[in-house]
């Protein structure tokens, strides 16, 4: 698909709602989720999930990587974080790895040979890392270690932690597979190692 397709279809847009529905979006937002994925073009958050317009709350990174909660140095991904708990009250949030992720294989080899990428590299920080290689290209396992990981980070902003204790907010880990299209959801427990489909 082209630039140019992308022209057209955005020309086309505001006569694929109705006006009602335009009315509906432009008086607020309501968003059920906050969809944490990551930048991959392969990885369409309203494709794999049904969602409509004004349902999910979207935030994508390089790896779907969560920061460390640390306000006094703020970063948008925080932010979004935020204002989809604390402004917009959603009650779930997922978290979405996927197979042949660059940014895992990045992670899985510690930067090796991604001089030319210096800010990608200190944003997944390859730098702890001791390379290894990945136990399959599609970097299935490694995949889930890190979103297993990326949910451990964000049980540790508090206003997640106090929400998730009084029964206000759900985290959900999801693994989608590219070449089989199928997802699959991270065990709740950190002692079930088993990731089954949704």
């Amino acid at each position: 698909m082209s630039f140019d397709n992308f022209v057209q279809h955005a020309r086309r847009y505001p006569n694929l709602l109705s006006e009602d529905q335009r009315k509906q979006l432009a008086a607020g937002q309501a968003p059920s989720a906050l969809f944490i994925g990551c930048s991959d073009s392969r990885v369409t958050p309203s494709h794999i999930t049904g969602a409509e317009p004004g349902t999910l709350f979207e935030l994508r990174t390089a790896g779907n990587v969560v920061p460390k909660y640390s306000p006094d140095s703020g970063s948008s991904e925080m932010g979004t974080i935020e204002y989809a708990v604390l402004q917009l009250g959603i009650p779930d949030i997922i978290v979405c790895c996927h197979s042949h992720c660059g940014a895992v294989t990045a992670l899985t080899i510690a930067g090796r040979g991604l001089d030319a990428l210096p800010a990608l590299c200190t944003w997944l920080g390859t730098e702890a890392q001791v390379a290894a290689e990945p136990e399959d290209t599609a970097v299935r396992a490694e995949s889930k270690r890190h979103l297993r990981s990326q949910l451990d980070v964000l049980r540790e902003y508090p206003f997640i932690r106090d929400r998730i204790d009084s029964g206000r907010l759900r985290l959900h880990g999801w693994f989608y597979e590219i070449d089989t299209g199928l997802v699959y959801v991270a065990p709740q427990s950190a002692e079930d190692e088993d990731f089954l489909p949704l």
